[in-house]
């Protein structure tokens, strides 16, 4: 196993910088907006992009955290249910337009599995992406509208995002995996 760095913190926080500037060109009506984070670490990236878009703004934007657990099809062991820890989504979705936050960007479905989550809350007027890596390798017709970093990856590869809220410290890493360790993986 071998272990590249491909972002530090300071490059994380440009890049979130960055991704919430673009967030504000492309929403004319920032109040309508609402960012909601997947569960586990597209809530820290959420709070961090809403709290950054109010420096920028001064809008105060609010920011919600959706479980996504019971909508993925691709459960580790069909034998044990999700654990579910719930979603906090602090205003209706109804009409407003929501810019779903995620750390990686890989086969979509995840993505798939937040907006079912979302559309059962209700019925936005529009939903974007915002992600931190997007890696490639869709199984989904599923695209990033903010993408922090492209990284061509393979499937024998992981990207692993560390976050100060759930790591202790902010770094992005490839992790390049042996061919037996990636059939563990997958």
């Amino acid at each position: 196993m071998s272990i590249k760095n491909l972002m530090t913190s300071e490059d994380v926080r440009r890049t979130l910088a960055r991704i919430a500037h673009q967030i504000i060109e492309q929403n004319q009506v920032i109040q309508d907006l609402l960012l909601i984070g997947i569960r586990t670490r597209g809530a820290p990236l959420a709070r961090r992009l809403a709290s950054l878009i109010e420096t920028f703004a001064g809008i105060i934007i609010p920011v919600g955290t959706l479980d996504i657990s019971q909508y993925r099809d691709d459960f580790i062991s069909p034998n044990l249910p999700p654990v579910i820890h719930g979603s906090d989504i602090p205003a209706s979705v109804d009409g407003k337009s929501i810019v779903l936050v995620d750390d990686v960007l890989y086969t979509g479905r995840s993505i798939r599995a937040a907006m079912d989550a979302l559309i059962d809350q209700g019925r936005p007027r529009v939903i974007q992406l915002a992600v931190l890596i997007d890696r490639g390798h869709r199984e989904m017709p599923i695209r990033a509208d903010y993408v922090g970093k492209n990284i061509p990856s393979s499937r024998s590869e992981k990207i692993q995002v560390r976050l100060k809220e759930t790591d202790g410290i902010d770094k992005v890493d490839i992790i390049s995996l042996t061919e037996r360790q990636s059939l563990k993986v997958s």
